[in-house]
């Protein structure tokens, strides 16, 4: 090797050394994450990662990783991050909260086996931790799949870009403008945030046309938007006024988040000014809502004196001094709550990583009871994803938008439209007569126990059908002129999902007999059967349900034996359901008894014919004809003839 040669390796040898001690510092990425610029940060992390080969740096390797970790979580890209927890794990990284935030991150891909041995990892060493307890909540509700809605979910194509678009909010109860944050390529400024690696956020809106229908997103007019993020709109309930988060950015200093106030004019709307929430300039404060009265402003701040994390406060509007209060540990855990938005004065909105949930961010509502507290529940699956849920606003009944990442690697936010589709629970069914004859113009009535009152006349085929709310008890009357009423009663389920129930009216006509089936006494006997309780247990009821009637008990035999054998049989079968009956509640006089004998061979009616086609409709089932048959059915027209029935006699008893 020659000298020319070898001076000209030390050179290059030089120059390969010098290069890498101006790369990236491990304490220049310590500095940037302390200013919370997750996203420079976290690409300073990975090239300091990179370079730390040796088996004498694995430590560093294992603290570098958690760090970079740290700052994927803080951007949302829970897959980056919990990978970069399993590595400072491997490499011994010596902080057991990692296994919390390595479950968090795992929950928040639906990787919820994995999650679950993480959760429970780290409750070895911290079994009362409540953010542990409830992601292990949380895991085992995603591996179970519980909380499925009925809700319908769908991406808001025509508002969303190819960035983050998130939080928002209608801005009356018009209904037809809604605000939203978004970090589109055209919003002010041009300059990257060094927190998420996207342009800095402005406020954008879109409204309604003539036909109802949105229209594409547009910026807010007026000096609102600036080249500084501005985001998370709220309004006064008149629109008139808006609450607005806005990123505080100094050299050198952590990013700090304000709440701002605008003022709408001829649809324009003003510069913001700064609301005063308290003296502490240490602390943030975001995600502004108002209440439907205009007296409260909620809000999320990490300012001390909370649970933990972000937690959500509110500060009267009216009189702010004195007025600052946390909402509590019904609201507020050791993890994030941010996001309020309202329904009513009782009713709010909010996402919590804290309470028990799918993963990342969930969507909760809170109801305030009557002692003061608050009712927490989470929404459920769809509008609760294993990614960020948050930032719901409700227009008509149980539909509007919120944000969610769902489905995007890069953990960009997007909006979302959700709706409760109504439950379509019918009862339907058909009023006959005994003889199985359409009942032509019946009323029927249903009254539920929530105070509803239908009616309704069957249609010429004798159906009908009524639209019905879950868990409701009801009483249906049906009715006719000719006929007896009948009554039902029946409990709708209470299960969220669509339903028909059947329920057929079998009217009693006034004008002739009906047969009374299923009653059974013992041979040569007028003693009845146990079999025979349903059958007149039923007949009592249409009795009970029909006060104003009395009837005639009869029974019939069929032609065999003595004349006055039969008469006296059936006499006394007859007086065995009179007496069944008197026993039950029905009152003696209303009940008469009869004994026909053989003396009232059946007619076949079309009900009989279609069961007994040997035998035509209208006939009459005589000793002589039935002479004239082949033996079996004989047998068969013998059965119709014996029968137990009854005829009504009036309808005035006791209406005078």
């Amino acid at each position: 090797m020659n000298v020319r040669h070898f001076t000209i390796l030390i050179i290059a040898a030089c120059a390969i050394l010098l290069s890498g001690c101006r790369g990236p510092k491990l304490a220049t990425a310590n500095e940037q994450m302390a200013r919370g610029e997750y996203f420079d940060a976290s690409r300073t992390y990975r090239k300091v990662y990179n370079k730390l080969t040796k088996k004498e740096e694995r430590q560093l390797r294992g603290e570098v990783a958690f760090k970079m970790a740290e700052c994927h979580r803080r951007l949302s890209e829970y897959a980056r991050a919990s990978a970069a927890y399993q590595n400072a794990a491997r490499y011994g990284y010596a902080d057991s909260t990692l296994y919390l935030l390595m479950g968090q991150c795992l929950a928040a891909e639906g990787k919820y086996g994995p999650a679950t041995k993480a959760f429970e990892d780290y409750l070895q060493w911290k079994p009362n931790d409540r953010l542990a307890q409830n992601g292990l909540i949380g895991a085992r509700m995603g591996l179970e799949k519980k909380g499925q809605t009925r809700y319908e979910v769908h991406n808001a194509k025509l508002f969303n870009s190819r960035r983050a678009d998130y939080s928002p909010m209608y801005l009356d109860r018009s209904l037809d403008q809604l605000y939203f944050t978004s970090t589109n390529e055209k919003v002010n400024g041009q300059r990257k945030s060094e927190v998420t690696g996207m342009k800095k956020g402005d406020i954008w809106f879109v409204s309604k046309d003539e036909q109802g229908k949105w229209k594409r997103p547009e910026p807010v007019e007026g000096e609102l938007n600036t080249e500084v993020d501005e985001g998370t709109p709220a309004f006064s309930p008149d629109g008139s006024t808006m609450y607005l988060s806005r990123a505080r950015r100094e050299p050198n200093a952590h990013t700090g988040v304000e709440i701002y106030t605008s003022q709408r004019s001829d649809a324009k709307w003003s510069a913001p000014v700064k609301l005063d929430i308290t003296a502490d300039t240490l602390s943030s404060y975001a995600h502004p809502a108002v209440s439907p009265d205009g007296t409260w402003l909620y809000f999320s701040s990490d300012m001390p004196g909370g649970q933990g994390g972000k937690d959500i406060w509110r500060i009267n509007l009216k009189e702010r001094k004195g007025t600052l209060e946390n909402l509590g540990e019904w609201i507020n855990t050791p993890g994030d709550e941010v996001f309020p938005s309202f329904r009513s004065d009782s009713v709010f909105y909010f996402a919590s990583n804290g309470h028990p949930g799918y993963g990342g961010l969930d969507i909760f509502r809170a109801e305030q009871t009557k002692s003061g507290g608050w009712n927490v529940t989470n929404m459920g699956r769809p509008v609760n994803s294993s990614s960020d849920d948050f930032g719901i606003t409700f227009g008509e009944g149980e539909s509007g938008f919120f944000s969610s990442n769902r489905a995007d690697n890069r953990g960009y936010d997007h909006l979302y439209s959700f709706e409760l589709p109504e439950l379509k629970i019918l009862i339907s069914g058909w009023v006959l007569d005994k003889d199985e004859e359409l009942v032509p113009n019946a009323v029927i009535r249903i009254v539920g126990n929530d105070g509803s009152n239908q009616k309704q006349v069957a249609r010429n085929d004798g159906s009908f059908s009524f639209p019905l709310d879950r868990g409701i008890s009801y009483v249906m009357l049906a009715g006719a002129k000719g006929y007896l009423n009948a009554k039902q009663e029946f409990t709708s389920d209470t299960a969220e999902e669509d339903a028909e129930y059947n329920v057929d009216f079998i009217l009693v006509p006034v004008t002739k007999p009906v047969v009374v089936d299923n009653i059974f006494y013992d041979f040569d006997k007028a003693t009845l059967r146990p079999e025979s309780k349903t059958a007149l247990d039923e007949l009592a009821q249409v009795l009970r349900d029909n006060p104003n009637v009395t009837i005639e008990m009869a029974s019939h035999t069929d032609r065999k034996g003595s004349e006055q054998y039969n008469i006296d049989l059936s006499a006394r079968r007859a007086k065995s359901v009179i007496d069944y009956l008197i026993s039950v509640g029905i009152a003696p006089d209303r009940l008469q008894s009869q004994g026909y004998g053989k003396s009232r061979p059946k007619t076949i009616t079309k009900k009989l014919a279609r069961e007994f086609p040997q035998f035509p409709e209208g006939t009459v089932l005589t000793e002589e004809y039935i002479l004239t048959l082949p033996e079996a059915d004989q047998e068969a027209a013998d059965q119709i003839n014996r029968r137990t029935e009854f005829q009504v006699l009036s309808l005035d008893y006791k209406m005078f």
